[in-house]
């Protein structure tokens, strides 16, 4: 399935939801929160450093586990350190900015903001990410081209299938129900079965990528 909306912009600057998380509003630190402020303080610092952390928009109550890596580092096994782009500890004394590209219903949106380290609170937006947005789109439209040419293959190979069963059915009928030779029998029967082997690796394949996008 595609990760993002068809028309990304206009969802972002039309609907309510955007719109009101893309001006600057509060946000606080969701995580740990039976824990003393203490360790909370220490664990959100850490937690920044590794390259997340769990906020939330407290007008909207909309919670979010932050990235904050770039895009292609969205695979936890491989993320390393963040950048002073993504996390900046040295901008502003008592403050952490931080910075989370993501995929938010649809849309491509980077998370920029700030949160004060004892308090834990602070301001935060969401802007719309330009760049991205062209980078999915270009990839949506790939993932569709791609899955068009399977299923005209798809389509192919059962045009083909029935052909060889209609053949067959054919050759019984004209020797009065006696089978061809053992040879062009034998070829159908191996054409048959790849359709068949081909048919269903390409559904569980379909199968397989929806669920994982």
């Amino acid at each position: 399935m595609p990760r993002v909306v068809p028309d990304q912009r206009s969802k972002f600057e039309s609907e309510e939801f955007f719109r009101k998380l893309s001006r600057e509003c509060e946000v606080r630190y969701t995580g740990y929160r039976d824990r003393p402020i203490e360790e909370r303080q220490m664990r959100f610092q850490t937690g920044c450093r590794d390259g997340r952390s769990d906020v939330a928009f407290v007008a909207t109550g909309t919670n979010l586990s932050l990235q904050l890596l770039p895009p292609q580092s969205d695979n936890v096994s491989s993320r390393g350190q963040p950048g002073q782009e993504f996390v900046d500890f040295e901008r502003e004394a008592g403050k952490v900015f931080l910075q989370a590209p993501m995929i938010l219903n649809g849309v491509c949106v980077t998370w920029r903001g700030w949160l004060d380290l004892q308090r834990l609170d602070g301001m935060a937006c969401l802007q719309f990410d330009e760049e991205r947005a062209r980078a999915e789109d270009l990839l949506a439209q790939q993932n569709i081209e791609e899955t068009r040419r399977r299923t005209r293959e798809f389509e192919h190979r059962e045009r083909q299938h029935r052909e060889d069963m209609q053949k067959t059915q054919q050759c019984s009928t004209r020797l009065g129900g006696k089978h061809c030779s053992s040879l062009q029998n034998g070829e159908q029967v191996l054409r048959i079965m790849s359709v068949h082997m081909h048919s269903t690796y390409f559904f569980v394949q379909l199968f397989y990528e929806s669920s994982c996008g």
